[in-house]
């Protein structure tokens, strides 16, 4: 699906769903991975992402442009847009529009990065984990105060 197919398909369901046209630009934006799709205030514009359609589809992707156009109708009427507004949260019941995308199945999770580092206090041995390289002589113990010491790890998570 093109921009052009996109574009129509926007104006047809501000028409049917709002009962109201779409006069701005509505466009495929293929670097959106964690949102389906986003509205801009200063140029009314809707960026959609092509990744939704591919994986759940054209009704997934409807309800995504409904969610994007409440915002951008509301703001045209000047009525309260965001998320958490009570205006917003009832046209998007109203005209059947998802609250969240889903995520892309191809979104790993990422892993979070082992501790390499212990900062260990001299005074009370309270210690701090860490995952980067820090200047122990610029900090102190958030306890007592007290001196910093610095231990690398062997790449465990565990302290």
């Amino acid at each position: 699906m093109d921009n052009d197919t996109l574009q129509c398909w926007v104006e047809r369901v501000s028409l049917e769903s709002f009962g109201r046209p779409f006069k701005h630009e509505a466009t495929f934006n293929g670097r959106l991975k964690a949102t389906g799709g986003r509205y801009f205030t200063k140029s009314h514009n809707i960026e959609i992402s092509p990744h939704q359609l591919a994986a759940y589809g054209a009704e997934e992707t409807e309800r995504i442009i409904k969610h994007e156009l409440c915002h951008y109708h509301l703001h045209i009427m000047k009525r309260g847009y965001r998320h958490r507004d009570a205006d917003f949260k009832t046209l998007l019941a109203h005209v059947g529009g998802s609250r969240y995308c889903q995520s892309l199945p191809e979104r790993k999770i990422r892993q979070a990065a082992p501790f390499r580092y212990k900062l260990v206090c001299g005074s009370c041995g309270m210690e701090y984990m860490r995952k980067r390289k820090l200047d122990p002589a610029r900090y102190a113990c958030g306890r007592c105060r007290g001196k910093l010491k610095m231990i690398a790890l062997d790449n465990a998570n565990t302290p």
